[in-house]
């Protein structure tokens, strides 16, 4: 069995010249005057003018980014797809000074990523229908060239989105290791998987104690991309992957429990990054190192209480056994800097819900020891629409974090939440590492659907990360 055939119901081609045949799409700015030609809509919006042009609105000229085309886009495949169209000419209808290299990326990203569903567990597939988008443009090569690379990156979201998708009942540490075996089989990446007793044996006592209670023990997974130049030190990616997350004995109520299978995102985002950074064949080494558990209630559970020793030497007190993801996390960060010489290392995980609060779902957190490293996610953040806002790691939250009774607690109340867990984080970097930690927990997955993708989980972080990764010099 493969998990990497995720059915893509739009085939994107370019075309120096129009078919005679095939729904013209025709993207367009609004203007101050609506006309029947040119109806003034909001970005985003479509008019159907019979019987063969579509008009897709791009709003006002001034206010055009790559996200309205990208928007636009998922718009666009949304309306063809519901309607069962089979075949659609895009013909933007925007100057060349305008429409740059950037803008139709985007507007490629937005077609491919807003046809994305999960439906692999419903009687009838709603994906069987499909459709191709023909682009026309006069410089074929480039633009071929264009959707060559934006299909292979939406291909890597699209994938992060239908793993993150999968129930607990399917994806658990166990299953989830046997994809990343297949997935660094298919590229050729080197792989390594510490077990449970091996991660016992290192003293990785954070990871160990948080999959106890459940009866698939946790999992460390480093996955090793070499890049194209022999040894460069590499980016290495840091994911939270908690398969399910109860609570533990610090149970969640109803309403927080449901929704607990996105807990593995941030591991996830890492695997499909790597995951694109060999399908582009980038030039910078990739690591990718996943800590995977499953954070469950049982006589074998950690608990509230308790002192652990973590990989690093230090002792952690539990307050609460749902502060988990950054037990894992630390572990995690811990075995990187010891095995490696990270050029940088990048955490991501779902880690607080006080983020949420903070930001809402319009951008994550990035929390950082290195301005240069966390201005360049943050520019990446912006080109990708993956947008990242940076909070405080003062002194001021570590101290909230100090314990009577081992080194430091693994929660310092509700207050600066977010602070606090990247202030947990950062006791396990050590002097010299550039680290940068992404809580992605507010934008991992959507309660409702967006322009280019449907409820529940997005992808975040592969596209941002991608870019961050072609930038580097």
């Amino acid at each position: 069995m493969t998990f990497f055939e995720i059915p893509q119901p739009v085939q994107l081609k370019c075309s120096p010249t129009a078919p005679a045949e095939g729904l013209k799409v025709s993207f367009r700015f609004s203007v101050e005057k609506p006309t029947l030609q040119d109806p003034g809509a909001s970005a985003g919006e479509i008019t159907y003018l019979a019987p063969d042009n579509l008009l897709v609105s791009l709003g006002k000229k001034e206010k055009l980014t790559a996200d309205t085309l990208r928007q636009a886009g998922g718009g666009l495949v949304r309306w063809l797809l519901a309607r069962h169209v089979q075949f659609a000419l895009v013909q933007p209808e925007i100057p060349d000074t305008v429409l740059t290299d950037e803008h139709l990326t985007a507007l490629m990203e937005g077609c491919l990523l807003g046809s994305y569903r999960f439906n692999r567990y419903k009687k009838v597939e709603d994906h069987a229908d499909t459709c191709e988008i023909v682009f026309i443009s006069r410089e074929v090569e480039k633009c071929s060239a264009l959707i060559a690379r934006t299909e292979k990156v939406s291909r890597c979201v699209n994938l992060a989105r239908d793993w993150a998708h999968e129930p607990a009942n399917v994806i658990n540490p166990a299953t989830l290791e046997e994809r990343a075996r297949q997935l660094a089989e298919r590229y050729h990446l080197k792989i390594t998987v510490l077990d449970d007793r091996q991660l016992e044996e290192i003293g990785a006592g954070g990871i160990v104690a948080v999959g106890k209670g459940s009866k698939t023990p946790s999992k460390l997974m480093i996955l090793e991309y070499p890049g194209k130049k022999e040894g460069q030190k590499p980016v290495v990616l840091v994911g939270k992957a908690l398969t399910f997350d109860s609570g533990g004995y610090s149970i969640k109520p109803t309403d927080g429990i449901q929704g607990m299978k996105y807990d593995k995102c941030g591991g996830i985002t890492a695997l499909a990054a790597i995951m694109a950074a060999a399908e582009l064949v980038l030039e910078q080494a990739v690591i990718a190192v996943v800590a995977a558990a499953e954070n469950m209630i049982s006589e074998n559970a950690y608990r509230p209480d308790d002192i652990l020793r973590m990989l690093s030497g230090k002792t952690v007190e539990i307050i609460t056994t749902d502060a988990e993801g950054r037990l894992v996390l630390a572990d995690a960060l811990t075995y990187t800097q010891q095995h490696y010489s990270p050029r940088v290392v990048i955490d991501l995980a779902t880690l607080t819900g006080g983020v949420v609060v903070a930001l809402g779902r319009a951008r994550a957190a990035v929390l950082s020891n290195d301005d240069e490293l966390a201005d360049a996610l943050i520019q990446s953040g912006e080109r990708t629409a993956e947008r990242l806002w940076r909070m405080p790691l003062d002194e001021d939250y570590s101290k909230l974090i100090k314990s009577d009774d081992a080194d430091i607690k693994n929660a310092g109340g509700r207050e600066g939440h977010c602070s606090i867990g990247g202030a947990f984080l950062k006791e396990f970097i050590e002097d010299g590492t550039r680290w940068a930690h992404l809580d992605i927990a507010g934008v991992a997955d959507l309660p409702k659907e967006s322009a280019y993708c449907p409820k529940g989980a997005t992808g975040f972080g592969v596209r941002l990360l991608i870019d961050y990764l072609e930038h580097l010099k």
